[in-house]
């Protein structure tokens, strides 16, 4: 494609529309949008004759919304493609670990071109960057973290991402120190962590270890936690102290932190208050259920909340499909954001905290020198896309058509 070039009638969100007080819809406008070397270069009104010799790309009224973001995914280890497998009931997280040790070699051969499989479908969806988690454990060494890079390298031009280095078996009890180091040094981007009590069997070991590792390779840390109750508290709140000890303020994520869904919530309230003074995020599935997490809370407390999809058709859960719009509809129906306002802020949880209009109803994206990462959807507005999964025509990352979309 062209390097500059005009995306003509393209729907973009102007403000929100009030009556007696109260947010009753979304004020649009048909704009035209020059791309310059992948950046928003001028927005102007469709209604103004457009005088260029640059190419045209009809973007036929549809919404411009920004591109998703899926916060934790695996690409590495799935059934993605494959023929249809359920999940093998289990009674704790070690009998998963004794079936990953037969299956994640039996499944490695096909795992480049699985992963760009998923890439290509979450794709279509609206997906520009993706955060990976890639086993690193001593049954699959490294070689699963080679595959996801030559997967990730096949995309380089069409989405971003980051790679976490998890210890799927356990830092400490499957011993993959070693190897997480390892995988630091050959391109992952954070230092990941599994419930370091009920898997490593030591809290504080494994926290200080994971720290020493993303100390030493200049990264961030993605940690699962599982765990509830008093333990799993006590490794928030350590975490949250080796956070500030280590200066890694803004680079920590906690995944699942499905303590947070068992705690009273005084004390849910003080740890979330914590981690917004550190900038330790939450990355969540939106789970359903039991587990029932607090995140418009964690939210309101200034705690950064990213959603992901996390497996997808896989030996752990059958139910992923990657489409991040459907996640954040699901977000909306389960913590009853159903008014125009909550609908269209709760795309922020897809878009690494963008919206096209901020919660006063104030029109802060696209601005001109933004990124050019934008999928164009049929639908009349934010709410609306969220509410309905709105189908998506086409996906953009820096001012190139990657996708025909869902449609």
């Amino acid at each position: 494609m062209k390097t500059s070039f005009w995306l003509t009638r393209v729907l973009l969100e102007q403000s929100y529309i009030v009556e007696n007080e109260r947010v009753t819809g979304t004020k649009t406008k048909s704009c035209h949008v020059k791309i310059e070397e992948g950046k928003i270069a001028e927005i102007i009104d469709a209604d103004v004759p457009l005088d260029t010799e640059l190419a045209t790309y009809d973007g036929s009224n549809l919404l411009m919304l920004p591109s998703f973001v899926d916060g934790h995914i695996h690409l590495d280890k799935t059934y993605y493609g494959d023929a249809w497998q359920a999940v093998k009931p289990i009674s704790s997280i070690f009998d998963r670990i004794e079936e990953e040790k037969v299956l994640l070699p039996r499944i490695l051969p096909q795992s480049q071109q699985q992963a760009e499989g998923i890439m290509t479908l979450i794709q279509g969806l609206g997906t520009t960057h993706v955060r990976t988690h890639c086993n690193i454990e001593h049954v699959s060494g490294l070689h699963r973290l080679e595959a996801t890079k030559r997967a990730l390298a096949a995309f380089a031009n069409k989405m971003s991402s980051e790679i976490v280095a998890f210890p799927q078996h356990g830092l400490l009890h499957s011993d993959s120190v070693g190897l997480v180091r390892e995988a630091m040094r050959e391109g992952a981007t954070h230092v990941g962590g599994l419930d370091p009590r009920s898997v490593d069997g030591d809290i504080e070991r494994s926290l200080q270890t994971m720290f020493e590792i993303a100390i030493e390779a200049n990264a961030g840390i993605d940690m699962h936690l599982h765990e509830g109750g008093e333990y799993a508290k006590h490794t928030l709140l350590r975490l949250a102290d080796l956070t500030e000890e280590a200066g890694l303020i803004g680079r920590v994520t906690v995944s699942h932190a499905f303590w947070f869904a068992g705690a009273e919530a005084s004390e849910a309230e003080l740890m979330a208050d914590r981690f917004s003074e550190l900038g330790i995020s939450i990355a969540s599935t939106v789970p359903i259920g039991r587990t029932h997490m607090p995140l418009p809370m964690l939210d309101s407390k200034g705690v950064r909340v990213s959603l992901g999809t996390d497996s997808l058709t896989d030996h752990w859960s059958p139910f992923g499909n990657g489409d991040m719009l459907e996640k954040a509809g699901r977000f909306a129906e389960l913590y009853h954001y159903n008014d125009e306002r909550k609908l269209s802020q709760s795309l922020r949880y897809i878009t690494g905290g963008i919206t096209p209009l901020d919660p006063n109803g104030n029109q802060v994206w696209p601005r001109v020198g933004d990124d050019a990462d934008f999928v164009l959807v049929q639908a009349s507005c934010s709410a609306e896309a969220v509410a309905r999964r709105s189908p998506r025509q086409s996906v953009w990352y820096r001012g190139n058509k990657v996708s025909d979309g869902s449609r």
